[in-house]
C-alpha cells in the first residue's frame, strides 16, 4: 500500500486553511468547504505545509488518513479552481432550457423534467450541453450524476442524456442480431 497519508499537503497562496478542533475549514476565492476529521486523524499545520497525522493507531486510520488528506487536497482545488462536469443530451426531439436555476429536461417522457441543484452547485445550458460546476468534486459529480440517471443512454439508439466524450458500445437490433447469428442468410 502506498504512503499517500503520510506525505505533506503544500498549501496553495490564495487557499487558507485553519484547523478547528476535529474539522479543516478550507477557504478560497470561489468558496469554502469544511471537513471534519475522524476521531483517530488530527491535523497540523507547519508553515505552508499541512500533514494529517493518526492519533489512534487502528485498523482503518492508515486508510482514513491517505482518505482525508486527498479530500483536503481537493477541497484546496475546489476553492481556488473550482470543478467542472459536462453532459450531452442525444435524442431527436431532447433538450433542455433553464428556468432561472432550475434545468428543466424534454427527454422522451409525458411531461418535462425539472431538476433544482443543490447549494453550492450550479448549472448551465448552452446547446444540449448541461455544464454542472462548484467548489466540491463530490457534489459536483453527485448532481452530474443524478443528471444523467433521469434518462440514461440507450443501449440500441444512442438516445439520452451522457458524459461529454462517453463512449456508448451501440447493441445491435433484433434483425441484425439475427442475421449475424445466421450468417447473413
Amino acid at each position: 500500500m502506498s504512503n499517500i497519508g503520510g506525505k505533506t499537503i503544500i498549501l496553495k497562496e490564495k487557499v487558507t486553511v485553519s484547523p478547528e478542533g476535529r474539522t479543516v475549514v478550507i477557504k478560497g476565492p470561489l468558496g469554502e468547504i469544511k471537513l471534519s476529521l475522524p476521531e483517530s486523524l488530527e491535523s497540523e499545520i507547519k508553515g505552508k505545509e499541512l500533514k494529517v497525522k493518526i492519533s489512534k493507531e487502528n485498523k482503518e486510520s492508515k486508510v482514513l488518513q491517505a482518505t482525508f488528506s486527498r479530500l483536503i487536497t481537493n477541497a484546496m482545488a475546489g476553492v481556488s479552481n473550482g470543478f467542472e462536469k459536462t453532459l450531452e443530451i442525444v435524442g431527436t426531439g431532447f433538450r433542455g432550457q433553464m428556468e432561472g436555476e432550475t434545468l428543466v429536461l424534454f427527454v422522451g417522457f409525458s411531461h418535462p423534467v425539472k431538476f433544482q441543484p443543490p447549494a453550492g452547485v450550479k448549472i448551465s445550458l448552452q446547446e444540449n450541453k448541461i455544464k454542472i460546476s462548484g467548489v466540491d468534486k463530490q457534489k459536483v459529480g453527485m448532481v452530474a450524476d443524478k443528471i444523467r440517471r433521469l434518462k440514461k443512454p440507450d443501449p440500441y439508439k444512442g438516445k439520452g442524456i451522457r458524459y461529454s466524450g462517453e463512449k456508448l458500445r451501440l447493441k445491435p437490433g433484433k434483425i441484425a442480431a439475427k442475421a449475424i447469428s445466421t450468417g447473413g442468410k
